[in-house]
C-alpha cells in the first residue's frame, strides 16, 4: 500500500465497521466497570475473526479494561495484555476469569449479611482510608465504602472472588462520591445527590453476577474456560512478552492530549492503596503532560511538522505531543519484537485538532510503523457512534467542553484502523518519514 501521499480525511468511512446500532458493551463481562475510551467489543470481534486463526496468540499492549482479552477468550484464542494502570489490571483480571456462579452467589449472600451489621458509631466499623478520600466523599458514605472494602478484603481463600467484589466496589465509587460525573477532569459537583454505597454495591454486584454466569456458561459450553489469558502490569515500551511469540496485536493507544488516566481512576487507586502519590503514578503513563521531556525532535517528518506548528502556539503542548510520538515509536518497536514473522498489528487511532493545529496521529502512526519495519496492509476509516471519549473541545482554550458551549469543536468524529504486517526480513527505513 502506498502511504506517501495518503489523504485520510478525504476517505469515506466504511459502514461495515460502524456498528451503529450495536451495544456490544452490554455483552458478557464488558460492562463490569466504566472506563474512558473503551474499545467497542464488536470492533475487536471483527478484527479477531478477520485477522486471527485458532491457536493464535493475541496481544494488547494497551489492554485498558480488557476488551481485547475478553473477546479473545470468547473466540478461544490465547491472549496476553499489558497496562501500566493497576486499576486496569484489576478490572481485566476479573473480566477474563469467570467464577462458578454458585460459589460466587454464596459469598455475595455473606457480604449482604455483613452489611446489615454496619453501625457508623461503632469504632470497629471504621477503617482508615487515604486522606484524599475525605475530599471526595461525605462522611457516612466514606465509612460505608471503607466497611465494604474491609469485608471484601477478608475474603482470603478465594482471591478471584475478592477481586470480583473489588471491581464492583470500584465501579460505584464515583456515583457515591461528590465527583462531577459529566466531567473528563476530577472536580466536585456541589449539587450532586450521592447514592448510598450499600444499595449501589448490591445492585451492581448482582448485575455483574448475572453477566458472570452468562460468560461462564458460554465458555464452558465452548470448551474455552481454561483458555490462557494473562494480564500484566507493565510498560507498553517494555512488555516482557517473549520475542516472536504473538500472531496478532489488537490495540488502541491512548489518544494524544486526551485523558489523564491516573487522575480519572484516583478513587480506586487511593482506596486500594495502589499508590500514596498520584503525581508519581502519572509519570508512568504515555500521552500525559506529566511525563514531559525537553525533546521536540521526532523521526517522522509529519510528526515534526505538527510539533513545530504547536510550539508556536503552546510550547508545553508541543512537548507533550512530541513526547507522545516518541514514546509511541518505542512501543511500535516493542510490538515488532514480540510479533512472529508475518504477524499483524491492528491499531485503532483517531486524529484531532488542538489550537487549530491538525494532529494527524493516524498518518504519524503509519510513518512510525513503516520506520520500524512494518508493511501497511490497509487503513480503514470508521465513524464513532459509541465510544467513551471526550468529543468536544473548546476552540479558544483547547480544553474539553460541554455540548452547549459556543466555541465547541468536534474532536473525534471518526477513527482509523491501521492494519500492518511484520516483514520477515526487516528493512530499516530512513528517519525522514513521508511528506
Amino acid at each position: 500500500m502506498n502511504t506517501k501521499n495518503i489523504r485520510l480525511e478525504r476517505r469515506k468511512a466504511d459502514p461495515e465497521w460502524h456498528f451503529k446500532n450495536v451495544r456490544s458493551v452490554e455483552q458478557f463481562t464488558h460492562g463490569y466497570h466504566r472506563y474512558p475510551a473503551k474499545f467497542l467489543p464488536n470492533l475487536v470481534k471483527k478484527l479477531i475473526e478477520k485477522y486471527t486463526k485458532p491457536n493464535d496468540t493475541i496481544a494488547d499492549v494497551f489492554a485498558g479494561c480488557g476488551t481485547t482479552l475478553v473477546e479473545a477468550k470468547v473466540h478461544g484464542r490465547k491472549s496476553i495484555g499489558v497496562d501500566i494502570n493497576p486499576v486496569a489490571e484489576l478490572i481485566t483480571k476479573v473480566k477474563t476469569n469467570p467464577i462458578e456462579p454458585a460459589i460466587l452467589q454464596k459469598q455475595f449472600e455473606k457480604l449482604v449479611k455483613r452489611m446489615e451489621s454496619f453501625n457508623i458509631n461503632d469504632s470497629h466499623n471504621r477503617t482508615k482510608t487515604h486522606e484524599r478520600l475525605d475530599y471526595w466523599f461525605e462522611h457516612k458514605n466514606k465509612n460505608k465504602i471503607a466497611f465494604l472494602k474491609q469485608k471484601i478484603s477478608n475474603i482470603r481463600k478465594k482471591p478471584e472472588i475478592k477481586a470480583f467484589f473489588q471491581v464492583s466496589l470500584s465501579h460505584i465509587l464515583k456515583n457515591c462520591s461528590r465527583w462531577l460525573q459529566s466531567s473528563t477532569k476530577p472536580q466536585i459537583d456541589p449539587n450532586k445527590s450521592t447514592i448510598d454505597p450499600f444499595k449501589a454495591f448490591t445492585s451492581h454486584a448482582e448485575l455483574m453476577m448475572k453477566k458472570n454466569a452468562d460468560f461462564y456458561v458460554y465458555l464452558e459450553k465452548k470448551g474455552f474456560l481454561d483458555t490462557e489469558c494473562e494480564i500484566k502490569l507493565g510498560d507498553a515500551k517494555d512488555t516482557k512478552i517473549e520475542s516472536n511469540s504473538v500472531a496478532t496485536i489488537i490495540t488502541s493507544p491512548p489518544y494524544v492530549t486526551s485523558y489523564e488516566y491516573a487522575d480519572i481512576h484516583q478513587l480506586t487507586t487511593y482506596l486500594f492503596n495502589y499508590t500514596k502519590d498520584i503525581a508519581s503514578l502519572r509519570k508512568k503513563f504515555i500521552g500525559t503532560l506529566f511525563s514531559l521531556n525537553q525533546n521536540l525532535k521526532c523521526n517522522s517528518t509529519r510528526a515534526q511538522r505538527i510539533v513545530n506548528k504547536l510550539s508556536k502556539k503552546d510550547n508545553r503542548i508541543a512537548k507533550e505531543v512530541a513526547n507522545y510520538f516518541n514514546d509511541m515509536q518505542s512501543v511500535i518497536k516493542e510490538m515488532y519484537r514480540i510479533l512472529r514473522d508475518d504477524g499483524r498489528v491492528c491499531v485503532v487511532i483517531g486524529n484531532t485538532t488542538f489550537h487549530d493545529v491538525k494532529i494527524k496521529s493516524t498518518e504519524v502512526f503509519v510513518d512510525l510503523l513503516t520506520l520500524s519495519g512494518f508493511k501497511i496492509v490497509n487503513i480503514i476509516k470508521r465513524s464513532i457512534p459509541h465510544k467513551l471519549i471526550p468529543t468536544i473541545r473548546d476552540k479558544k482554550t483547547g480544553k474539553f467542553a460541554k455540548m452547549d458551549s459556543d466555541n465547541n469543536k468536534l474532536v473525534y468524529p471518526d477513527e482509523y484502523i491501521i492494519i500492518a504486517k511484520k516483514n520477515k526480513t526487516r528493512k530499516a527505513r530512513s528517519h525522514h518519514g513521508y511528506n
